[in-house]
């Protein structure tokens, strides 16, 4: 039985979801579909990256997660399949990948060189990429789906970037609750902390925190929170309030974490 998945920035008030899952059936009636979202902002690849990147791994070996995120084809931004980590990708190939699997290496990448089943080229979604995911889940070759492709656009990804002791990120995600993830990692932050005291500066130095907590609850009702969520990256949020709303702070604002160098603690006198 397959199980194939869905991401996408249709929404659901259209048809564009039922059309591919009636599709999908069409070709597959025992398919288990799972919607992983279609509220990504229209185009927001590092969105739908993020999204992909922190569930894919809790899918079964053999999963095809069908991406329908900006799938216009050209020269630049072919149809692919990837297979990585025993999972299969089918997407268009306009960055998405550097979103999704970092530094991983890919098991296997190939064109899309399968007809569409329809005379329009507005709906690859439902006319190809379901076609494929088919191919795969009967257990055909990469192969027979088109010829390899070397190289994948990985796209631009930015990275926490730590000097003078301070780490610089910026916000890659807003969650529902309207907290902020950034890109600034647990790893990257320990190995430049050293121990030190720290401040979190938002929106310059307007709003800060000065501490990581274990959870939001940790501070009372509407006070800033930093915490690293399962994602491992930096996470703040007001505990009970939504952080972006109320500060005004949208995806690519910068965050920085300035590190202090702690003074020595003097030796209290023995007293005899």
């Amino acid at each position: 039985m397959a199980v194939i998945t869905l991401t996408s920035d249709w929404g659901n008030s259209d048809y564009y979801v039922a059309a591919v899952k009636g599709t999908i059936l069409s070709y597959m009636p025992d398919a288990t579909i799972v919607d992983i979202t279609h509220e990504i902002e229209p185009f927001n690849i590092p969105q739908v990256g993020f999204t992909l990147k922190n569930c894919f791994r809790c899918f079964p070996k053999g999963t095809i997660h069908i991406i329908a995120v900006n799938t216009i084809e050209s020269p630049e931004t072919p149809h692919v399949v990837v297979r990585a980590e025993g999972q299969y990708f089918i997407s268009t190939d306009n960055g998405i990948f550097g979103h999704i699997l970092e530094n991983e290496q890919c098991e296997e990448a190939v064109y899309i060189d399968v007809p569409q089943d329809s005379d329009t080229f507005n709906f690859a979604t439902r006319d190809r990429f379901v076609k494929v995911a088919a191919m795969i889940a009967r257990g055909e070759p990469l192969s027979n789906i088109g010829a390899p492709r070397e190289k994948l656009n990985m796209g631009r990804v930015f990275c926490a970037v730590a000097r003078n002791n301070a780490i610089e990120g910026v916000v890659i995600y807003i969650d529902s609750y309207e907290n902020l993830i950034t890109n600034i990692t647990k790893e990257l932050f320990e190995q430049e902390r050293r121990g030190r005291d720290f401040t979190i500066m938002v929106k310059g130095n307007l709003y800060t925190v000065d501490k990581i907590s274990d959870s939001y609850m940790d501070e009372r009702d509407v006070e800033l929170v930093a915490i690293f969520g399962s994602h491992g990256y930096l996470e703040l949020a007001l505990n009970r309030a939504k952080l972006a709303t109320l500060c005004g702070i949208e995806l690519s604002a910068n965050i920085k974490v300035v590190f202090h160098d702690n003074a020595p603690q003097q030796e209290k006198p023995t007293l005899f």
